[in-house]
């Protein structure tokens, strides 16, 4: 028995490591693909930000023009890209094509993981996880996308115009701008998460509508704090992050509440079916005896 037991441990890790290669092997292939397509990866993702002319820039020069002024109209990023160590530009350029490649590869990634969970699931937990690999992506990919468009455009542009001095110019290390593109746009991914981790939790009985609520003040004090941490030292791009992200509580606080509805309502179905079974034999007994 204890043999039988090793082996299926053993081949449990065996088909793990196989889900893992796979899911590993898409990122590499991505990021194989992001380090040889340089010009566009650079020229027009990792650099996008700091061009006066990337979308988001020109969306809020139309809205400084629906509303009548130029404040909203980005004319300038008064900063310049340099490199100053041997090895910067290589290893920013491999940096780069590794969370290029894990955006990319993220929803297959995920759906190798979960293929390998998803087997040891009750039928019960199988039913109410379907369409986990979706959401998961649907969500991780509006994360940063939120945190690409709105959130880098915000930080450059705030950070690039800042100024303690006129005398001091803002000449930005490349490993410096992309470390931190790349940390706003992979914890934006992540922190759009929440839904789910709320929805699984509520499943298992962790969490509840009325507990969130009561927690709420909390809940906004810890998503600032994490703003403030994954976003640079600015009060509106700090606001602009934990806006969305609380918003998101909000809704996960209706998810919880529909994930306890129906799990009362399937508790109460069991139970009516329980006392009807019960009550059938009773009346068979009731009409024999009457006749």
């Amino acid at each position: 028995m204890s043999e039988e037991k090793e082996m299926s441990f053993l081949d449990h890790l065996e088909e793990l490591r196989w889900h893992l290669i796979r899911a590993i092997g898409s990122i590499l292939v991505f990021t194989i693909i992001a380090f040889l397509a340089k010009s566009f990866v650079f020229g027009v993702v990792v650099f996008g930000p700091a061009n006066v002319d990337f979308v988001t820039y020109k969306m809020l020069c139309k809205l400084s023009g629906l509303i009548g002024s130029q404040v909203l109209c980005i004319e300038q990023l008064p900063f310049i890209l340099q490199n100053r160590t041997m090895t910067g530009q290589f290893t920013m350029h491999i940096l780069a094509s590794i969370v290029v490649g894990l955006v990319c590869a993220f929803p297959y990634a995920f759906w190798e993981i979960w293929r390998f969970v998803k087997p040891g699931l009750y039928d019960t937990e199988q039913k109410v996880s379907r369409g986990a690999t979706f959401f998961v992506s649907l969500l991780f990919l509006t994360g940063v996308s939120f945190g690409y468009f709105i959130v880098s455009p915000l930080a450059v542009n705030f950070l690039s115009n800042y100024q303690i001095d006129p005398s001091i110019k803002n000449e930005i290390d490349i490993t410096s701008y992309i470390s931190t593109l790349a940390m706003i746009v992979l914890a934006c991914g992540l922190m759009f998460q929440l839904p789910i981790v709320v929805f699984f939790l509520s499943k298992v009985g962790l969490v509840n509508p009325p507990l969130m609520r009561q927690y709420r003040k909390h809940a906004l004090v810890i998503i600032l704090i994490v703003s403030a941490i994954i976003t640079p030292p600015d009060p509106v791009t700090q606001i602009f992050v934990a806006l969305p992200i609380f918003l998101l509580y909000e809704v996960s606080i209706q998810i919880s509440g529909m994930v306890i509805r129906k799990l009362a309502r399937e508790e109460q179905l069991y139970e009516e079916e329980f006392q009807a079974s019960n009550a059938l034999p009773d009346a068979n007994v009731e009409e024999t005896e009457s006749k």
